[in-house]
């Protein structure tokens, strides 16, 4: 079985699972093709959505600190996981690219289309890169990791992905990551932190709807990819934030009854008006949270890098001896 054969059969296994749990769910991860990659472009433009300008700011404001962090004899591996269009990455690789450091850059994305644009985009602007992109999942692509071992890794996971995560399975990713690190390997995480309840909000509720249409793109996969029927208008997006907590939930929702025919899964899925499925958490965080986090999975902190607005940190963790 191919790679691409073993991702769609997890996806429709997931589907299955999914749709037939109480409550439903459905991963966000899967909302990402080349309709969903287009999507969250226009989304990190949105001026309600903070999160890419805010981690763009810290990536800018310390590229020097980290390309002489990162810089060792003998040339590094940076491995970023969840790379999509390397918006922000692009700055640091350009600071690595003036000064002529030895690495190789190797993006992992859950969208094929997401690793070939931005392997093309990237040599087009530097011709003498190496990049070796690869499409999977997380969990996938952290057991070929543990094969590159001949010089230093950076792992970098941006975007506060690691925010889609339950605490205890992202205890279960930093201690997997862990996992596959040397004493002389680097992880650089980015933690979305807590802050005004309304500031997050409306980060996931766009006024534009382009969240909604986002999201929407589930529906439309599973539509097209698995011969479903779903009435996509019927679904609205919905965000809730708790601030106690720090979890933000996102659902679609069901504005009214309707039946699901999944014909390539012989599944039929009856919902109820405001029934909702689950697609994605967005937890937040503070410095306690990380540093629990880091205990828990084996990790130390290293060094924390916050942007102007203080809306947002990247962590850098060392394994613990």
């Amino acid at each position: 079985m191919t790679k691409k054969e073993t991702f769609q059969k997890e996806f429709e296994d997931h589907v299955k699972k999914g749709l037939t749990s109480s409550p439903k769910y459905l991963s966000s991860k899967y909302i990402y093709d080349d309709k969903g990659d287009r999507l969250f472009q226009q989304i990190m433009e949105l001026p309600e959505y903070y999160l890419t300008g805010a981690e763009y700011n810290i990536i800018d404001s310390y590229k020097t600190d980290l390309r002489k962090l990162l810089t060792i004899d003998g040339g590094f591996d940076l491995i970023e996981l969840g790379a999509g269009d390397g918006k922000k990455t692009k700055v640091l690789l350009k600071e690595l690219c003036d000064h002529q450091t030895d690495f190789t850059y190797k993006p992992i994305d859950i969208s094929q289309n997401a690793i070939d644009q931005l392997a093309q985009d990237l040599l087009q602007v530097f011709p003498n890169l190496d990049v070796q992109g690869e499409q999977g999942t997380y969990f996938k692509v952290l057991e070929e990791l543990a094969q590159y071992n001949k010089r230093p890794k950076a792992i970098f996971v941006l975007g506060s992905n690691i925010g889609n995560l339950q605490h205890p399975e992202a205890i279960d990713f930093l201690s997997k990551l862990r996992e596959i690190m040397s004493n002389k390997d680097v992880l650089f995480m980015g933690f979305d932190q807590k802050k005004d309840p309304l500031t997050i909000q409306n980060a996931y509720a766009d006024s534009q709807g382009i969240t909604q249409e986002f999201n929407r793109n589930l529906l439309h996969r599973i539509n097209k990819e698995m011969q479903a029927d779903f009435p996509v208008d019927v679904f609205e997006h919905w965000e809730a934030y708790d601030p106690q907590t720090g979890t933000a939930k996102s659902y679609l929702l069901a504005t009214e009854p309707c039946t699901v025919d999944v014909r390539h899964l012989n599944l039929q899925v009856e919902f109820k008006k405001w029934e909702t499925i689950h697609t994605e958490i967005s937890q937040k965080y503070d410095d306690d949270t990380v540093e629990w986090l880091a205990q828990k999975a084996g990790l130390s902190i290293a060094g924390i890098y916050e942007d102007d607005r203080e809306y947002f940190k990247n962590y850098l963790f060392k394994r613990d001896s």
